[in-house]
């Protein structure tokens, strides 16, 4: 990876609980504070959109997975893995700059149905979210 960071193994192994057993409904991963590995932030079993949204800051980056359970007119309920980077404008420099560097090397390890990248509220509205699941 170009930035130098790692991938902490309980952070692939928690992506398989809620990718292939649904055991989670959305997971956030941060930096170490010596910006040397991604670790789990925080595994939540059950939330809504809103709350997953609610759980963001608009000073620290992080990445996201959300099981997202939609309906599709015409076609019935769907689900997608959304993969979101978080990379907010107002967060600083540094993190910014690693988590911006570090993101292909984690988004090719967990392999996301969906990749958005988002760097304020608006991005990651549930309309805007659906909209882009809809175009993938």
């Amino acid at each position: 990876m170009a930035s130098g960071v790692g991938i902490n193994d309980q952070c692939l192994d928690i992506y398989q609980d809620l990718k292939l057993k649904h055991k989670y409904k959305y997971i956030t991963f941060k930096l170490n504070d010596a910006f040397t590995e991604v670790v789990v932030d925080k595994a939540a079993e059950t939330g809504t959109f809103d709350d997953f949204v609610g759980s963001l800051q608009a000073t620290e980056c992080r990445y996201a997975v959300f099981d997202f359970d939609y309906e599709k007119e015409g076609e019935g309920k769907r689900n997608k893995i959304v993969f979101i980077s978080w990379i907010p404008g107002d967060s600083k420099l540094k993190a910014r700059m690693v988590y911006a560097s570090s993101l292909n090397n984690f988004a090719k390890a967990i392999e996301p149905q969906v990749q958005i990248q988002a760097n304020d509220f608006d991005d990651i509205e549930f309309q805007a979210v659906l909209d882009k699941i809809n175009r993938v």
